[in-house]
């Protein structure tokens, strides 16, 4: 099927499940317009209060026109704001939000402004003032606890992103190409307000689930995704050999490590451990069992007089007894052990000699398979001769380890030393094999070529194939789950890969085109690499009865016969088994299939949900002819585009009256709001048994996802778009010339700081408060660099916890690099910025923006001539126009002045003048520094900070704009707050046991 059918069969599929919704008119029309904002609703009716609605008449309607409308009136609408069209009670209920800031400014005294032509008398203001309150405390009051309206909306992008790596186990990314999410009137991304889907963003929907259908790996049973495309043979190659790759490094042995195991064994009365079993003193030591019995064996059994075993017992004997201040007393001397066994390993390596067929290729995959085998089956063999291999051993003795030569000695036609000195070597050789597997073998004609880039190959040349040599690893060191696991990845390398079709396909090519091309006459025409049934068991049958008499022919030895006779039969039995078990495979791949998509749509699938996902891949197995692992695929990426995965709603039931979320929608809501993803397993099994609402259930399910690492996806979320800092990762304004040390890696570490940070907060429930006031951070090797905390120690991938940062003036949010980088326009600092950021984003006052005629800065601050920064903002604060504004954050961001364009402390700016961070603060105070801003937050605006962080975590959680009926829940949130002295765990628990939390609006609710 092209991409275009397929195109045009997904959009259906997602127009059918629109429509099943009710929705698709609604979603129609929001791809024609770009839009999902509701149409204009009809002011509800509302009690009236003849006391408010005559104050307004006689009070509060004159105040505007008279003070007011000047400038925000419907002449002049500075700040875009026009105060006339709200001339009724429901008007100015309706615009709450705007409303609420005419009363801050009010309050403050700031509107109108100094300048005035005419301003109101303290009366006057006074009463207008309280007439506001009242009219948002009786609309608070009566509609308290309302869910609101919480429109159907896309995933965001982060959400769509984290969705996908919880359904299939890889961090796909798909929406990498997507647009950057547009936020609502709180700074979230996460709102219908907010998330419209057009047409061209659909086109990268169908994109993106294409995209993470091409990982998908079909296995014997059911199917997984790969963390890469695997579509191709490379591709799927690539996954297989990666998987057996990374199952070998497990198992990277070191005989020091059980020597070492076996001493404590040895000695375990010495150390208090006398009933110790020696599979435990494995298990400690993350060793196999079955082996350290095996090596404590041949270290203590009777025998081995002669020759490197005993060597080795020698060594073993010659170990110090424990010592109490040295518990590892031993390890030097288990590593002179190991290092002798390796020595005197390698010369007793088996070199069979290699077959040869005249006609034949030496590279013939016959042949270099039996060769594999005969090398693979001697690893632990050993077939030489004592007296020439005992004076190869003594060169391998290094000159501390002479003392052992006399091991090595034995006379010639002394049978007796003779045969205990083989029964040595074989021992030996039985306990240390050459190798406990072949993961890199080089090609028949250069076997030491090895490290290539071919992991696990056969060694044939121009053709693929693998070859398996792990029987040592297998029954010296696995137990039986670890060998049925190994098994299971050697038998999904043929399924997944079809290798053994491929290989068969490339040997007929071989033996036909690659001198000396045994097969290349006309009798063998029948047998071509390119046919369809090319690998059928007659053709191959018919091949290998042609193939074995030609050999028989050429007069190829009996060895060499069996070697072809046994390939062929191997061949055969492989293709069979891969055909017959992907023909059986495609029912649980179905069954995987409605699986996935269950957990997709976060609920159960409706019966006719199954049936028309079923139905899909018959119509594209059928009609569009497509194959078996082509249709899962398409069936898939349907799943992914359907608004039942890619977007969120809770559509209202039927009724006037508020419903309670079911335990789905619940579960769903409650992942998306502290994982930024799709509810996990455990989450649906409650939302299965219908108890996720009760109290003690909910509760303990909210604690348990706090403590699990996907909160990450809150702590990004939310505190991303909260604090401003969500899209750092690509912040390109810092010059790089002047700030050499800001890399990519920095810019990253700045990053991820706070995300750390938050997390900390949230899964160790601690007081929001450290936010401000904390004196801990955690830093990676590249930001403790930046930040001058050289005592401290770390990998650039490790972040440490530094509990005593304050130490280097850090601690909490408020000195982190990745705000005051992101709050510096580059080439100097910004105090305006930085203050503006914390009285904004913390501490949550609305500042309009500055007037078009405000000039600009100087950019470079090495360019400010003899003022200093702050000289230079206090001339700017001289103009009335901009004091106003400037008078609340300018102090607020000039204490941040020991800190540079990037983050770094300094004592001097980029002109070499000292800086100042001595300010005189909006109270009149005069404050130094990060101490002073603290104290100045804890003592005059902690509850402000403390308010806005409720507010935003709630409207974050319900995924839409506050309210005024909000208001009571804000009252309680925070009151509990500050009885849980603070925990944020007690802010995320007033949430989610909120009646906006766990309810929805009715359908016929007239606020709809």
């Amino acid at each position: 099927m092209s991409r275009t059918s397929g195109t045009r069969v997904l959009l259906i599929v997602l127009a059918c499940g629109l429509t099943s919704l009710g929705a698709w008119g609604t979603f129609r029309s929001m791809l024609e317009s770009g839009t999902n904002e509701d149409p204009p609703k009809k002011d509800s009716p509302r009690p009236p209060s003849d006391s408010l609605d005559a104050r307004f008449s006689t009070q509060v309607k004159p105040f505007l026109e008279r003070y007011c409308f000047s400038c925000h009136g419907p002449k002049k609408q500075a700040a875009s704001l026009d105060l006339s069209r709200d001339l009724t009670v429901p008007g100015i209920v309706k615009n709450a939000q705007q409303w609420e800031l005419v009363l801050e400014r009010l309050h403050a005294n700031e509107m109108p402004p100094e300048d005035a032509k005419v301003r109101p008398e303290a009366k006057e203001r006074t009463a207008a003032i309280e007439w506001i309150r009242e009219v948002r405390a009786r609309e608070a009051k009566r509609n308290a606890g309302d869910p609101g309206t919480v429109l159907a909306r896309r995933l965001s992008n982060a959400e769509y992103d984290n969705s996908i790596r919880d359904l299939t186990g890889i961090d796909i990314r798909p929406t990498r190409e997507f647009p950057v999410d547009p936020a609502n009137q709180s700074g979230f991304d996460n709102s219908g307000e907010s998330l419209a889907m057009s047409p061209a963003l659909l086109k990268k929907y169908l994109a993106a689930a294409r995209h993470v259908a091409d990982h998908i790996v079909l296995k014997p049973e059911g199917f997984v995704f790969a963390p890469h495309p695997a579509v191709t043979d490379t591709d799927r190659d690539k996954y297989c050999v990666q998987r057996i790759i990374d199952f070998y490094k497990r198992y990277q042995i070191d005989y020091a490590n059980y020597f070492l195991a076996a001493w404590k064994y040895c000695h375990r009365e010495l150390l208090g451990r006398g009933n110790v079993e020696l599979s435990e003193f494995a298990t400690e030591a993350g060793l196999s069992p079955k082996y350290l019995s095996l090596v404590w064996s041949a270290l203590t059994e009777p025998g081995a007089e002669v020759g490197p075993l005993a060597a080795v017992r020698k060594l073993w004997a010659s170990l110090p007894v424990p010592d109490k201040a040295k518990p590892d007393v031993a390890r030097p001397g288990c590593e002179r052990m190991r290092n002798l066994v390796v020595q005197l390993r390698k010369p007793l390596k088996p070199t069979p000699p290699k077959l040869h067929v005249n006609g034949i290729s030496d590279g013939s995959q016959p042949l270099v398979l039996a060769r594999n085998r005969q090398l693979a089956s001697k690893h632990q063999k050993y077939e030489g001769d004592v007296l020439v291999d005992f004076p190869k051993l003594i060169v391998q003795l290094k000159p501390g380890e002479l003392g052992l030569t006399d091991l090595f000695v034995v006379k010639k036609g002394d049978a007796e030393a003779e045969r205990r000195g083989r029964a040595g070597l074989v021992r030996f050789c039985e306990v240390f094999p050459a190798a406990f597997f072949v993961a890199d073998r080089g090609p028949y004609f250069d076997p030491n070529a090895v490290n290539q880039g071919r992991p696990l190959t056969a060694g044939f040349h121009l053709m693929q194939g693998y070859f398996r040599d792990d029987q040592p690893l297998y029954t010296l060191i696995l137990d039986k789950r670890e060998q049925a696991e190994l098994d299971a990845l050697w038998q999904e390398l043929n399924f997944i890969t079809g290798v053994p079709m491929r290989q068969y396909k490339d040997f007929i090519f071989f033996e036909r085109a690659e001198p000396p091309r045994f097969i290349g006459e006309a009798a063998f025409d029948f047998a071509r690499s390119e046919d369809k049934d090319a690998v059928s068991e007659a053709k191959m049958n018919k091949l290998a009865e042609a193939y074995i008499a030609k050999a028989r022919k050429q007069k190829a030895r009996d060895e060499a016969i069996d070697a072809i006779q046994t390939y062929f039969a191997n061949m055969s039995t492989d293709i069979r088994w891969v055909e017959a078990t992907r023909l059986k495979a495609e029912s649980s791949h179905l069954d995987t299939l409605l699986n996935m998509a269950e957990r997709a749509y976060r609920r159960p699938l409706t019966t006719a949900e199954r049936d028309g996902l079923l139905a899909f891949y018959r119509t594209l197995r059928q009609k569009d002819e497509l194959g078996h692992e082509e249709a899962i695929r398409d069936t898939f990426a349907a799943v992914l585009l359907s608004p039942h995965f890619c977007y969120r709603f809770d559509l209202a039931a039927p009724g006037a009256s508020v419903r309670s979320l079911t335990d789905y929608e619940l579960a769903s809501r409650l992942s998306y709001f502290l994982w930024s993803s799709m509810p996990d397993a455990e989450l649906l099994s409650h939302a299965a048994a219908g108890d996720l609402h009760k109290p003690e259930i909910l509760k303990a399910q909210t604690q348990r996802m706090l403590h699990d690492a996907r909160v990450r996806g809150l702590a990004t979320e939310f505190g991303g778009n909260w604090l401003d800092f969500r899209r750092f990762e690509e912040h390109n304004s810092v010059d790089r010339e002047r700030f050499p040390q800001f890399t990519n890696e920095l810019r990253q570490a700045m990053f991820e700081e706070p995300v750390r940070y938050l997390v900390d907060v949230a899964k160790r429930n601690r007081s929001v408060l450290d936010l401000l006031y904390g004196k801990d951070t955690f830093v990676n090797r590249t930001l403790a660099k930046h930040y001058g905390m050289s005592e401290v120690r770390s990998t650039a991938e490790e972040w440490i916890h530094v509990e005593d940062a304050e130490r280097y003036g850090r601690g909490g949010l408020l000195p982190m690099a990745v705000f005051l980088t992101k709050n510096a326009p580059g080439l100097r600092t910004s105090p305006v910025k930085r203050g503006y950021w914390v009285v904004r984003s913390l501490l949550g006052e609305r500042i309009p923006p500055p007037p078009p005629t405000v000039p600009e800065l100087p950019k470079d601050e090495a360019k400010l001539g003899d003022l200093t920064l702050p000289q230079v903002l206090a001339r700017h604060r001289a103009d009335k126009s901009c004091a106003g504004c400037h008078n609340r954050f300018d102090a607020v961001g000039l204490v941040f002045e020991g800190f540079g364009p990037v983050g770094e402390r300094r004592t001097k700016d980029l002109g070499g003048k000292p800086v100042e961070i001595v300010a005189l603060f909006p109270d009149g105070g005069e404050r130094k520094g990060m101490d002073g801003l603290r104290d100045y937050v804890r003592n005059k605006r902690q509850n402000d900070f403390v308010d806005n962080l409720c507010r935003k975590l709630l409207s974050y959680a319900l995924g839409r704009s506050l309210q005024l009926s909000d208001q009571k829940a804000i009252d309680e949130m925070r009151a509990k707050l500050i009885a849980d002295k603070y925990a944020f765990g007690s802010m995320v628990e007033s949430i989610v046991t909120s009646p906006q939390f766990l309810n929805k609006r009715g359908r016929d609710d007239p606020r709809e």
